[in-house]
């Protein structure tokens, strides 16, 4: 068997990694924050594709040659300098951006999620763009994913142990979620009750409570990545449209106004029902305009990096 890299996982030439590092950083900051998807951020600046294949690289072929100790053949067949400064984008974005987002949810809830709603709903138009061609079939993909997507974004939230098996499995489904456009990690893991455990692990560098949610993530990434890697390539059509669907629903998990229901459900309000029933400003002026600083950053982010790098 041929020791050559798959050609959607080939190395990037040096001087894209600065680049590459930069993906990471967003897409870190986006997959701290429940609602939005590092997945659509690695989608936007062209490199999804490669992503997913170089996951899909680990297997038995790069196990012979780790365990033969080609280590050189085996990092070049999983695209390892991309993966690793991809990777080491996203632990310091997390690292460092834990606490200032957690600050900013707790202090200036309306703002944060009205600019995570137009980078959403700039990422979903934007992907309905590279839908190729439409038919019955990806119309009905669509609809499957606005249901999926929107089904997720209101489920009541249901408490998982915060003990190891807990974040072991909140690790595995919360990385099968962050790899998809439009489904967020990070509400995955709110939904699992985890969210708030997870976040506190990473502000105070637990390191026992880390290591067991990144191996939950390490399995998760290397099973699911295979599968929709596969998908994409053999349908890519339908994988399109209900990635957009997707997208689209998950835009209730961050309308920046929603009251509390019952079940631990967060139900989206019109901005003045929201106001009367918190007793304050809606900040209606303030939310719109980051809106569409969110939207606009979709659409420059795209300009900048729409196309994958090779």
């Amino acid at each position: 068997m041929s020791d050559a890299p798959p050609a959607r996982g080939a190395a990037p030439p040096s001087t894209a990694l600065g680049g590459v590092f930069v993906r990471g950083l967003l897409m870190g900051a986006a997959d701290i924050v429940p609602g939005v998807s590092g997945g659509t951020i690695a989608f936007i600046t062209g490199i999804y594709d490669r992503l997913l294949g170089a996951l899909s690289a680990f297997g038995l072929p790069v196990l012979r040659l780790c365990l033969t100790r080609r280590w050189g053949r085996a990092f070049h067949r999983v695209d390892g300098a991309f993966l690793l400064t991809l990777l080491a984008g996203i632990a310091t974005s997390v690292g460092t951006l834990a606490h200032l987002i957690g600050w900013l949810l707790a202090a200036h809830p309306v703002l944060l999620w009205a600019f995570f709603f137009g980078l959403i709903a700039g990422s979903a138009l934007w992907l309905l763009r590279r839908v190729p061609h439409w038919n019955g079939v990806i119309v009905l993909a669509v609809a499957v994913g606005l249901a999926a997507a929107a089904a997720v974004s209101l489920s009541p939230a249901v408490r998982l142990d915060g003990g190891p098996a807990g974040l072991f499995l909140a690790g595995f489904l919360a990385i099968c979620a962050m790899i998809l456009p439009g489904v967020s990690g990070s509400f995955i893991l709110v939904l699992l009750g985890m969210y708030d455990r997870v976040l506190a692990a990473v502000e105070s560098f637990d390191v026992a409570a880390l290591g067991l949610f990144v191996a939950g993530a390490a399995c998760g990434l290397l099973a699911f990545s295979r599968l929709l890697h596969w998908l994409l390539q053999r349908f890519h059509g339908p994988c399109m449209g209900l990635l957009t669907g997707f997208l689209a629903g998950s835009l209730p998990a961050v309308w920046p106004w929603k009251l509390a229901a019952g079940g631990g459900q967060a139900l989206p309000v019109l901005p003045g029902t929201w106001a009367a029933a918190q007793g304050a400003a809606p900040q209606l002026l303030p939310a719109s305009l980051l809106m569409v600083g969110g939207f606009a950053l979709v659409w420059q982010l795209e300009r900048r990096w729409g196309e994958p790098v090779t």
